[in-house]
């Protein structure tokens, strides 16, 4: 007896695999202080390291868009549970930048594959009803985010090692690659609907496509560029910086759970100018707070960035659907190879900007010297602190743009329906 496709256990996998995905950019944010001590690495080399991530996160998104359909989505998520748990054990024992470099990619390949299978499966899978249910799928990153840091926070709290954090992705991981293991999956909705793959390519250089592969250059970096350097930038503001990611992201959380109502009223167009607007706001006003009033700034700012990931695949997925798994592939590849960029460019902002505030004669080795007994230690505090505010100000332009770019789209969109 042919085994039946059973929706229900493959949308729950695909829950459980983004949560070992955000799992591990929320317990790598929550160690960039530990490595830069540890191996003696600016915030400019470990956000190369971040960066990494992203690199490989790229390329098997972008290539696991075409794999999809030529190998099978169930061989392609083997390959991603592989490279979870090889990734992990590698980053627990580096010994330096090149090792932590290479096993931080292959976390990130491993990354990008879950997200090469899961979205267009999501999509293949409720067909009616995409951007909702992506949003619904896409809860779970920040919802692993927020597992993550707090696994973070504690373990910390209980002087507990870098080591046994990183070991704990490999528990979703380990159920995820359970509950896929036995099941049958669809063929992707490109080849259920009989497009071919010159159709699908053809689809992708429509020039709407092109305009919203430009505009998730922006979204990303706005998102995963914040959230992965946010609790640096701010550990000197008198919260736990660790817990002011796993705020924001606790509410991002609530945000995608509830999502469908907002796309019912909105439209996924109004979503995405919505997500822009407070986006820019958000960052805007973290110049204004201080102490935890920064959780103001914080709120608008994850209501902001909630919507944008999963609400910019639900639109190329619902208004140009002959793009298939190689559109959201290459939109999510696009996200996260302009993560990979930005990553590094504000750790060097930040450490520019950090030595402005600080007196003459510091290099950024020399920062990493400070300790907590030595004299200028207050004043390397408040230069972190004015120098991460900055930074966050001039990726608020990125929303700014964004907003231009969505009301374009919206009138454009309104004018060809009248």
């Amino acid at each position: 007896m042919e085994k039946t496709i059973n929706p229900n256990k493959l949308f729950l996998a695909s829950c459980i695999a983004i949560i070992a995905t955000a799992m591990t950019f929320a317990i790598r944010a929550s160690l960039e202080k530990e490595y830069c001590e540890l191996f003696s690495l600016s915030h400019e080399k470990i956000g190369y390291v971040l960066g990494t991530a992203f690199w490989g996160f790229t390329l098997s998104i972008i290539f696991g868009g075409f794999l999809c359909d030529l190998i099978g989505m169930k061989r392609l998520i083997v390959v991603a549970f592989g490279g979870h748990v090889l990734g992990i054990a590698l980053t627990i024992l580096a010994t330096g930048f090149w090792s932590l470099f290479f096993s931080t990619l292959l976390i990130g390949i491993a990354n990008g594959m879950v997200e090469a299978v899961c979205n267009p499966l999501v999509s293949t899978l409720y067909k009616d009803d995409k951007t909702t249910k992506l949003n619904r799928l896409h809860v779970w990153f920040p919802g692993g985010i927020v597992i993550g840091g707090l696994i973070a926070f504690f373990f910390k709290e209980w002087n507990l090692s870098k080591e046994f954090q990183l070991a704990t992705i490999l528990i979703p991981t380990a159920a995820n690659g359970l509950l896929f293991f036995n099941e049958k999956f669809p063929a992707t909705e490109r080849v259920d609907a009989g497009v071919s793959f010159k159709q699908m390519f053809q689809a992708c250089t429509q020039p709407l496509f092109l305009v919203m592969l430009f505009c998730m250059l922006l979204t990303a970096s706005t998102e995963f560029g914040t959230n992965q350097w946010i609790s640096n930038f701010l550990s000197s503001l008198g919260v736990k910086d660790i817990l002011l990611l796993v705020y924001i992201n606790l509410l991002m959380a609530f945000g995608r759970t509830f999502a469908g109502g907002f796309v019912h009223r909105l439209s996924p167009i109004g979503m995405l100018i919505f997500s822009a607007v407070f986006s820019a706001i958000g960052l805007f006003l973290f110049n204004y707070v201080d102490g935890y009033w920064a959780f103001l700034p914080a709120t608008i700012f994850a209501f902001g960035i909630c919507f944008f990931w999963p609400t910019m695949l639900g639109f190329v997925s619902e208004n140009l659907p002959k793009t298939g798994a190689l559109g959201i592939s290459l939109m999510g590849g696009a996200g996260m190879l302009s993560v990979s960029f930005v990553l590094p460019f504000m750790g060097m902002l930040y450490d520019s900007k950090t030595l402005m505030h600080m007196p003459k004669g510091y290099t950024v080795e020399t920062l990493h010297k400070i300790g907590k007994n030595h004299p200028d230690i207050e004043l390397l505090n408040a230069a972190q602190l004015d120098a991460g505010i900055e930074t966050l100000q001039l990726v608020a332009i990125l929303p700014v743009i964004l907003t231009v770019v969505f009301v374009g789209i919206y009138l454009v969109k309104k004018k060809r329906s009248n």
